[in-house]
């Protein structure tokens, strides 16, 4: 039975490191020496097949399948008073990259298991991320499976797969030989999305070359939830591709936690946190499309 818990888990013997950056975002400097313990950590993300499972044996609800209550979120207008969660959904047209995020949406009835909201279904996606996952939701599978999510340091440290200093988790070029290491995004975004079809938005875990510590879309793919507080306010001009930070009924109560390793959304031409050291502040109450989790259990 403790064999079982490791299965599809690798071992990640701990060290120091170079963590953060200073050459890209302001929040994820300065550069600096860190050092985590040894820890196992899962291969992939937690996938709608695990995530079924655990809702099957637990009878969990997530936090996108609750109504707002109007106590947490004063002055919430009456039309976010319904459950759902935040939907990437793509203009037509080129849109003002530095005005307001368009391409988010509020979706009423969006969630896990209908992912686009009414109508939408995981049929075919049992091996792709499990999205529009809170932290709490987050917690509770991790308690479920015996695990903890991991701090910022163990998930970079895990990202990087030992190649300490390097911009990416396979290296210094983006795209070596021109071969993609991670699902990100294909084209001019938000609006031209050249993904092949049925892949516009998450991929298959281990659609993507592993890392040096065989761990798959560390980088791309979802943003991943750890328990840390996000104690460095964003800079006020940083691209928003991310998500907003709150939930759209404009709660600005709840606690806010870094998120990291970017998403498919990352793209060249906008955001470019599709590397180990980016990080993106998440309030707990705010789910999207393009947000999951992984999970560690530390030695």
């Amino acid at each position: 039975m403790l064999n079982d818990m490791f299965e599809g888990m690798g071992f990640v013997s701990g060290g120091s490191f170079d963590m953060g950056a200073d050459d890209f975002y302001p929040e994820e400097a300065p550069r600096r020496r860190a050092r985590v313990g040894d820890f196992w950590i899962d291969e992939t993300p937690v996938t709608n097949r695990e995530f079924a499972r655990f809702v099957d044996a637990t009878g969990h609800k997530t936090f996108a399948e609750f109504a707002p209550d109007p106590v947490d979120y004063p002055g919430m207008l009456p039309e976010m008073g319904r459950a759902g969660s935040i939907v990437f959904v793509p203009p037509d047209s080129p849109v003002d990259l530095g005005g307001p995020p368009v391409w988010w949406k509020f979706i009423v009835g969006a969630y896990w298991r209908a992912p686009l909201g009414p109508g939408s279904s995981i049929e075919g996606l049992e091996d792709h991320p499990v999205v529009h996952i809170a932290a709490s939701d987050a917690e509770a599978y991790a308690r479920w499976a015996g695990k903890s999510l991991p701090t910022e340091a163990e998930w970079e440290f895990a990202a990087r797969g030992g190649l300490d200093g390097a911009t990416y988790a396979w290296g210094d070029e983006f795209q070596p030989n021109g071969k993609a290491m991670a699902k990100t995004w294909r084209g001019l975004f938000p609006h031209e999305n050249r993904a092949d079809s049925g892949l516009e938005r998450t991929s298959p875990v281990r659609s993507y070359p592993p890392n040096g510590y065989g761990l798959y879309d560390m980088i791309g793919n979802v943003w991943e939830w750890t328990r840390d507080a996000y104690g460095q306010a964003r800079s006020p001009d940083a691209p928003t591709c991310c998500g907003g930070s709150q939930h759209p009924a404009g709660g600005e109560r709840f606690e806010t936690r870094v998120t990291k390793g970017g998403s498919h959304l990352c793209a060249p031409n906008y955001c470019q946190r599709y590397r180990p050291a980016a990080r993106w502040p998440q309030t707990i109450d705010t789910s999207t499309s393009h947000l999951g989790f992984r999970c560690i259990i530390r030695a």
